[in-house]
Formats: structure tokens, C-alpha cells, sequence
């Protein structure tokens, strides 16, 4: 009889300790085995074996992988369960597929090499080619390609996965969004013979399951492309991990055990000594601020990759001057106008809309006024059913003004508008064009990955959605960016509001600015002279960066410090309440260096019938944070580098 210490996937297991079992046949470390935990079976992994102990144990049902996952794999999932606390079953259940236990039979799954025909790739431009030479010379491990739109990174993650793979080494590189995966994944099936395995989250669980499987059994090196949670895959001797559009906040894992890609992909790059490269034309400020403290190298792209005999003209559009939305309220004359000749050459066009602009704010839209926190500088959040605006982040309150107190005007509430009735407009506008709407409401037939290859083809004529048609997508045919309401993210009660703004204008300008063909941006704001729209749309990267530190340590959040966003649901307001102020009492009677801010409601103060209270815990040391962590009460959410504070 021999006897293991295994770890569990089930979430019906809460320890952080690994359980024994027994087994009749010897086991391997590393192997996925099922087995039952309280009435129910749970698939776990080997960690490793010990002497028989005093107490009786269960016994392994049967093991269901031969081959064991890679030790690497054991040590990545005991860091994430260190740095990112949770109980060992959630770590666990990262890194093993839990479709393993609906199958008896789990065999070695090959993967076929793809059809796709192999083009050669375009030469290097010299920023590429100088960006390459630095990475590969060996003296680093880490880099940032802060590369504008339109420079070519992905040409050299190509180049870089081509070499890592005749070295025999596998390849993982991340990207945010399915749309982004499958544009990815077909550019680097063109230019390389070696097995592409895409993952996605429209995959069934089937599908999940030979990937998984497949991963585990591959000999030959292999790439991998696909959302944070490709991190996990079962692969030894990994040898380049790529994060594109690492600014992204789908990065960042909204469940347990909430971790960071980021920080991941750090760890798994350095527990097999592969080369790390992190890519964005926006990079977010704490991160760069880190890689300039840390020495990483960062590599600047500035040169569009393609011969540049096209140009881009911006056009600024004042939303206070209402005499320029003739047609339509929120659509103006020029941007129609716009679009309208496009449609006569037959060129596509995208209306772009935040979708993070949909929060009830207090501004003056003849003035620019804005109600801020007093105590945070954040936007402060307009409540009708009282009539008062709150701070979500400290929790400061106060009545509405009922006018403008810089320009007594009575102008002063917003309210944005949906990408379906700018759907709607525009196909009434134009009702002989191709109008389809992109955003996360899309079924999964009308999703843009299952319709990626009719827009680059050009069938569909004008394009409407959020985020998602922004990020890094080249589109040849497109010659017209309209942006709805640029400065809409602003009014986020978030520090990062003015870096996402940033960020998505910058992007959704460089959907035109790619060498294809001359463009034309429309920006519709109503503050033209705004520091973040000012920046994006000059690509002042530098003054922008200086600005956003400047401020963030001044009412010091990060990268100044590190952030435990706390919260308390109860089915009662005043439970809520009650719930969150006995969690501040305990965390006031640590020996922790922390500021705590709040209590108050939620951005979203109910959700699924219940009331949600918040806590912000600010401090310079994480390891602070950890150890209030331990402290917390049960039914106690947390959330340890968030990113943001709604």
C-alpha cells in the first residue's frame, strides 16, 4: 500500500492543506488522479508520497492522466496559491482541467499539424530588427515592446516564437479578446509549419479537455495562443511567453483566486527561465513604472511597419456646440458626413462607443465643471433616488448642486448613450449599408470572432461597438474612426480613469493609422483640451506618464502602494453596513502599517438581490495586505491588486 499527499480541485474542499489518500499501485508525481472527497469525487493532483499516517485514509479511485503534469506546473501552482491567497483547491483547479474526471478513459491526444499554407514572412524593419537583436542577446529576461499602432510587434513575436521553437521550446502568448485570437492565430499560421493550438472561452468542455489532454502528450513544440487562463496549460520547458495588448483589464481575473496575468506570467516565465515579453502602444503606468524601477528593459517601436505613403487626419468635434449635431443628437454633422463619403468608396467605417461611460455623473455641459471627491479627486456618482452624489471610494456624500457653481447653469446632468441605439440611428441614416454592432450584449453566432474574416473581407460596411473592435484588430478596408463620446471614461469614479481614456483613444486612432490607406478620426468630446485626449491624440506617451505619476502619488495609489479592495454582501442595506464595519474594527486592531478608506457602497450598490459594502486598504508593504487577508471574516470577498476600486 502506498500513501499521498494530493490536492484537490473540488470547491467543496476550503483548507489550504493537501490531503492524504492511499493506493494500492505506486503512483507517479505529478499524475492526475480521482478521488473522493466528502460524498462527491474530485480529480487532484500527486504532489507527494509519505509514510502511512495515523489516521485512516481513502483510497484513489483511478488515475487519469499516465503521464504526469510537468513538475514545473506543481511549483507554479503552490507560488499562485502564495502570492494570490485561496484555498488549495481553487490553485489547484487552475492548472488541471476538471473535464478530466467526466471521462473513464483520458489517452495521450495528438494534435494535427494545421493545412494553413506557409508565406514568407515580410523582412524585419530596423525597429523591429533592433527590438529583436536585444531580446534574444540573452543579457535580459524580461522586456516591454511599447510599440505604437501600426509598428509591427506581433512581426516580431513571430520571429522571436520561430526561434524559440527550433530551439524545441514552447511558446504561450496571451492575448485579451477571442476577436484578437483568431486575427493572431492566422498570421501565425501563415508564416509557421508548428502546431497552433488556440484557446478561447467558446470552446466546450470537450474541446477544453484534448486541448488540455493534448498539451500534457505533445513532444513536438507547440504555440499557444489564447486568454489569460492559457498560462495554465500542462507544458514543460516553456520557452517564450508573450502578453500582447498588456494594458488590457481582461488581465486581471475577476474570480478567485483574482490573480493578475501580469504578475503570473512572470512566475511561470521564471520557473522555466523563458524569455518574457510584455506588448502594448499603451502601457499601463504602474506597470512601466515598475519596469524602469526594476531595470527591464523597455524597447520603443515609433514607425509604422508599413511604407507610409497614406496620412490620417484627426478632426475634434465640440459636444457643447450643439449646433453642430444637426441630424442627430449624439452622431454630429461631420462625423455623418464621414462616413457617408466613405460609403461612396466603398471603405468601411468604425463608431466606436465607451462602454464604461454608462455611470450617471454630475458635470456642466456648458462649462466643463465635474463634481470630485474632495478627499480622492475622484468623480463623484450621481443617486437619483436620493438626490445626492456619493464618493464609492471613501464613502464622502453630499447634496446634488442644482446648478453649475462655476457657471450657475442648469445643464449639468449626463447621461450616455447605448451602442444599440447607435446601431439603430445609423441604419436608419443609412439604410442601404452594411451596419453590425460588435460589444459583449452579441450573441455567440454574432460574436466578432465568428465574423472576423467577413469584416476584413470588407462585407460589412459600418462597424459599431466597444472595446473590443480596438484592440490591436487590422482591418485594411477601414478608413473612418468615429468616437462617440471620447472623454466619457473620465467620469468613472476610478484613478484609472485618465489612463483607460488614454489608452482606448490611442487605440481606436490607430485602427486607421496603419499604412492600408488614408483615414479619418472624428473625436466627439466635450473637453477638446483635456490632458489625456490631448496626449492620445498628439501620442505624447512621456507627458501623459509624468502627469499620471504625479497625481497618483499625491493621493497615493499605485504604483505608490499596494490596494485590498474588501467587501461585505448582505440581503439587508443595514447588514451590508454592519458586516464591513466590523471588518474595519478588526483590521484597525492589526499591527499593520495601512489606511483604510471607507466604508462605502459599491459602485453597484446591489447586485443579485443583494447590498454590497467596500473597504479600500492602502499600504506600501503587500505583505501587510496578506496578513489581513488571514484576518478577514468569513463571507468576506476580497481582492488583492485590483484594477480598480468600483
Amino acid at each position: 500500500m502506498y500513501f499521498y499527499e494530493v490536492a484537490v480541485t473540488t470547491n467543496t474542499y476550503h483548507g489550504k492543506e493537501l490531503l492524504t489518500y492511499s493506493s494500492n499501485d505506486q503512483l507517479k508525481i505529478g499524475n492526475i488522479v480521482l478521488v473522493p472527497v466528502r460524498s462527491k469525487d474530485s480529480s487532484a493532483v500527486v504532489i507527494k508520497e509519505v509514510k502511512k499516517p495515523a489516521f485512516n485514509t481513502k483510497g484513489v479511485i483511478r488515475v487519469l492522466t499516465e503521464r504526469p503534469i510537468p513538475k514545473d506546473s506543481i511549483a507554479f501552482m503552490r507560488w499562485l496559491q502564495g502570492y494570490y491567497p485561496s484555498t488549495l483547491s481553487v490553485a489547484a483547479s487552475q492548472i488541471i482541467s476538471t473535464n478530466l474526471s467526466l471521462k473513464k478513459d483520458n489517452q495521450a491526444v495528438t494534435f494535427e499539424p494545421h493545412s494553413q499554407k506557409i508565406v514568407e514572412a515580410p523582412k524585419l524593419t530596423q525597429e523591429q530588427q533592433q527590438a529583436y537583436n536585444e531580446m534574444v542577446r540573452g543579457e535580459k529576461s524580461s522586456f516591454i515592446l511599447h510599440g505604437d499602432t501600426g509598428t509591427g510587434k506581433t512581426r516580431v513575436y513571430i520571429e522571436l516564437a520561430k526561434k524559440v521553437l527550433g530551439d524545441g521550446k514552447n511558446v504561450i502568448i496571451l492575448t485579451p479578446e477571442i476577436g484578437l485570437t483568431s486575427q493572431l492565430a492566422s498570421s501565425i499560421k501563415s508564416h509557421l509549419a508548428n502546431n497552433v493550438i488556440v484557446l478561447h472561452s467558446n470552446l466546450t468542455p470537450r474541446e477544453r479537455r484534448i486541448i488540455w489532454l493534448g498539451c500534457l502528450y505533445s513532444d513536438k513544440p507547440i504555440i499557444i495562443i489564447g486568454p489569460r487562463s492559457a498560462l495554465f496549460a500542462p507544458l514543460s520547458n516553456i520557452g517564450l511567453v508573450v502578453i500582447d495588448e498588456f494594458h488590457d483589464a481582461a488581465y486581471k481575473q475577476e474570480q478567485a483566486p483574482y490573480y493578475n496575468a501580469l504578475r503570473v506570467a512572470a512566475s511561470l516565465a521564471n520557473i522555466h527561465h523563458a524569455l518574457l515579453v510584455y506588448g502594448s502602444a499603451t502601457p499601463p503606468v504602474t506597470e512601466y513604472y515598475f519596469a524602469e524601477r526594476k531595470l527591464i528593459p523597455i524597447l520603443r517601436m515609433q514607425k509604422t511597419a508599413k511604407n507610409q505613403t497614406t496620412k490620417t487626419e484627426t478632426k475634434i468635434v465640440n459636444a457643447r456646440d450643439r449646433t453642430l449635431y444637426v441630424k442627430d443628437p449624439f452622431l454630429s454633422d461631420t462625423l455623418l458626413a464621414t462616413i457617408k463619403n466613405a460609403l461612396a468608396n466603398k471603405e468601411q467605417s468604425l463608431v466606436f462607443l465607451n462602454r464604461r461611460g454608462t455611470a450617471r455623473i454630475v458635470m456642466c455641459q456648458d462649462c466643463d465643471w465635474q463634481a470630485l471627491c474632495p478627499r480622492c479627486d475622484l468623480p463623484l456618482t450621481y443617486h437619483g433616488d436620493s438626490h445626492s452624489i456619493r464618493c464609492h471610494t471613501c464613502g464622502y456624500k453630499d447634496k446634488t448642486p442644482l446648478s453649475c457653481p462655476e457657471c450657475n447653469s442648469n445643464e449639468i446632468l449626463f447621461k450616455s448613450i447605448g451602442t444599440k441605439s447607435i446601431e439603430q440611428q445609423l441604419k436608419k441614416i443609412f439604410p442601404d449599408a452594411r451596419v453590425q454592432r460588435f460589444d459583449t450584449d452579441n450573441t455567440k453566432a454574432e460574436a466578432f470572432a465568428q465574423h472576423y474574416n467577413n469584416v476584413v473581407k470588407g462585407n460589412v460596411d459600418i462597424l459599431v461597438g466597444t472595446q473590443l473592435l480596438v484592440k490591436g484588430l487590422d482591418l485594411p478596408k477601414l478608413s473612418v474612426v468615429g468616437v462617440v463620446a471620447a472623454d466619457s471614461s473620465l467620469y468613472f469614479p476610478d484613478y484609472t480613469a485618465e489612463e483607460q481614456t488614454y489608452q482606448i483613444l490611442s487605440q481606436v486612432i490607430g485602427r486607421v493609422a496603419r499604412g492600408h490607406r488614408s483615414g479619418t478620426v472624428i473625436v466627439q468630446t466635450y473637453n477638446p483640451d483635456g490632458a489625456a485626449q490631448k496626449a492620445a491624440l498628439t501620442k505624447n506617451w512621456d507627458v501623459f506618464y509624468k502627469q499620471q505619476l504625479k497625481e497618483r502619488s499625491e493621493f497615493l495609489f499605485p504604483p505608490f502602494c499596494f490596494i485590498l479592495k474588501i467587501s461585505c454582501s448582505r440581503k439587508s442595506q443595514n447588514a451590508a453596513m454592519e458586516a464591513i464595519l466590523k471588518t474595519k474594527r478588526i483590521i484597525e486592531g492589526l499591527a499593520v502599517k495601512a489606511a483604510i478608506i471607507g466604508p462605502a457602497p459599491r459602485f453597484n450598490e446591489r447586485a443579485q438581490g443583494m447590498y454590497q459594502w467596500q473597504l479600500i486598504v492602502k499600504s506600501k508593504s503587500r505583505i501587510d495586505l496578506l496578513s489581513i487577508i488571514e484576518r478577514l471574516p468569513a463571507n468576506t470577498h476580497y481582492d488583492i491588486d485590483p484594477s480598480n476600486l468600483l
